[in-house]
């Protein structure tokens, strides 16, 4: 296959986004690539993914890190500063296709500290602190939807803020996050903001369903489990679509947007687009392109890693809609986990108290392979190198 069948995702109202960020891949132009011939027009951050681009590369922050140290600044201060910078200026390169597709793409995420997600105040201090210190409006601000995060979620767009929330892995929870979204949208209004401007997407993991449900299967070890393996993430991801479009209505006009939702559209406002996160296959013995090909839907987003981006482009198969009408078989697939004792809630409890965890280990790992960075450029510096 070409890079056609990337063309093709995009011709089917999957905007292609690139989930991963360096000031490497920025400086070497490499970006600017991605958006000009693989049709990206987006990009997610994480604080796993800075802590690889940092930690693993600290050279190419190596001035900006010595600047910092010389001013003496905390380890907390240099990292929001560095990664900052970088998703400034990955807005700035994707500025012309956030004008071209009228403020809908050519976005930019960064993520509140993750030290704060169930922390409701600091969380919306923080959102705030990021959308300023950044200042691009092609900027993201990533929430995670913890039960904390909700009632953040919305303050903050309530603010005129626009917002990535992240980690959601369950049903019910997304359901509450496109509330807050329009508790948000509404206060918004109220306080007058323009909501043509304002906006969201939700970013619903995938693959990681599949490899805790997987898990419990393989200890079942019979051949009904075995034959449930590798269904249940896309099944997950097909029914909250069915739930988006519950509130916001399908493309075609066969399922009718809640009135609550017409109310804000008529006000301007643009529908929360769902999100399909973690995209990249975790088991060897699927097709790395899976977690796209099975979940293209019109209104949507797909943010790949790059070689998940690559895999699509080389020998992605794009045969259209693969959500809409796949409800009930969803579902049925829904049904027979729980019939082999699979409990849902339970999974989506684990997967999300495992996201914040890693987001977290990721962070301190991060903090310190930058405060000995620090450390080291500013004895270098003492010794009048």
């Amino acid at each position: 296959m070409s890079i056609d069948e990337l063309r093709l995702l995009s011709e089917q109202g999957v905007a292609i986004w690139l989930d991963d960020l360096s000031r490497t891949r920025l400086t070497s132009g490499n970006l600017a690539e991605l958006v000009r011939d693989k049709h990206v027009v987006g990009v997610t951050t994480n604080p796993t993914i800075f802590q690889k681009a940092i930690g693993g590369s600290s050279d190419a922050y190596d001035a900006q890190l010595r600047d910092l140290a010389l001013r003496g600044v905390t380890v907390e201060e240099a990292v929001r500063m560095m990664t900052a910078a970088d998703v400034r200026q990955a807005a700035d390169v994707l500025r012309p296709v956030f004008e071209a597709s009228d403020g809908r793409d050519g976005r930019v995420s960064i993520e509140v500290d993750p030290r704060l997600a169930h922390n409701t105040p600091a969380t919306i201090a923080e959102a705030k602190q990021l959308a300023w210190l950044v200042d691009r409006p092609n900027t993201l601000i990533k929430i995670p939807a913890t039960k904390a995060g909700l009632p953040a979620i919305a303050e903050v767009i309530g603010e005129g803020i626009s917002v990535n929330v992240t980690l959601i892995f369950s049903l019910e929870r997304y359901r509450g996050v496109m509330d807050a979204f329009l508790t948000g949208l509404e206060t918004a209004k109220a306080n007058g903001h323009d909501l043509s401007r304002i906006e969201s997407v939700a970013s619903f993991f995938v693959s990681r369903v599949d490899t805790e449900i997987d898990k419990r299967l393989d200890k079942l070890a019979t051949p009904e489990a075995k034959a449930a393996r590798n269904k249940a993430a896309v099944a997950n991801a097909q029914l909250a679509y069915q739930a988006y479009e519950e509130v916001f209505g399908s493309a075609d006009g066969r399922v009718k947007p809640s009135d609550r939702w017409k109310a804000l559209a008529e006000a301007g406002a643009k529908p929360q687009r769902p999100l399909w996160a973690s995209t990249g296959v975790k088991d060897p013995s699927l097709d790395d392109s899976l977690y796209v090909v099975e979940l293209v839907a019109p209104g949507t987003v797909n943010t790949m890693p790059e070689a998940t981006l690559d895999a699509v482009a080389h020998h992605g198969a794009v045969h259209g809609d693969t959500v809409t009408g796949s409800y009930r078989a969803a579902q049925a697939v829904m049904d027979e986990l729980a019939g082999l004792g699979i409990s849902y809630d339970d999974v989506v409890r684990v997967l999300e108290d495992e996201g914040v965890q890693k987001f977290e280990a990721s962070w301190k790992e991060l903090l310190d392979s930058v405060a000995e960075s620090m450390e080291r450029l500013a004895a270098r510096d003492g010794d009048g190198r």
